[in-house]
């Protein structure tokens, strides 16, 4: 199944909002450190809610530490950005592919634009900037989701 990355995250609210995500669609998610916020699971509570509890969360100390994982894991690394050069929905994905959001109000450095095996866009109106990073990352994962029959199944005798 796909995974979700978060590079050194801003904003807990988004943070939260991701987990959140990746709770209900049962994807796991790596947060690479630093963080701009203390990333304990009280400070995640508070956005995440009672959420967290239904997620896979692995912590990376630095890129470098994430770097080291993925090598090992053979996870392709799929970059989401305004700099990406194949629309999101033309890209093919693999469900050992790991979709990266970057930081809200940087992205990532250029060390991680090299790195990543593709990099994925959101085609938007001329003149808009970016998508908040929660919304983007719901989009590309819905798609990764997708393509690779992942998506929960639901329960039929849930109401």
């Amino acid at each position: 199944m796909p995974r979700l990355a978060i590079y050194q995250p801003d904003i807990p609210q988004n943070t939260g909002t991701m987990l959140r995500l990746s709770a209900c669609l049962g994807v796991p998610v790596e947060i690479i450190e630093p963080a701009a916020f203390d990333v304990s699971d009280r400070n995640l509570r508070r956005s995440g809610m009672d959420y967290l509890n239904h997620v896979t969360v692995t912590r990376h100390m630095s890129w470098r530490a994430f770097e080291a994982w993925r090598q090992e894991a053979e996870g392709r690394l799929i970059l989401t950005t305004t700099k990406g050069a194949i629309p999101y929905a033309d890209f093919v994905y693999r469900p050992d592919d790991i979709i990266l959001v970057g930081r809200e109000s940087v992205g990532v450095p250029e060390e991680v634009h090299q790195t990543a095996d593709a990099r994925v866009i959101i085609p938007m109106q001329p003149g808009m900037r970016s998508l908040n990073v929660a919304v983007t990352a719901a989009m590309i994962l819905g798609e990764a989701l997708r393509q690779t029959n992942t998506f929960p199944k639901p329960d039929p005798t849930s109401p």
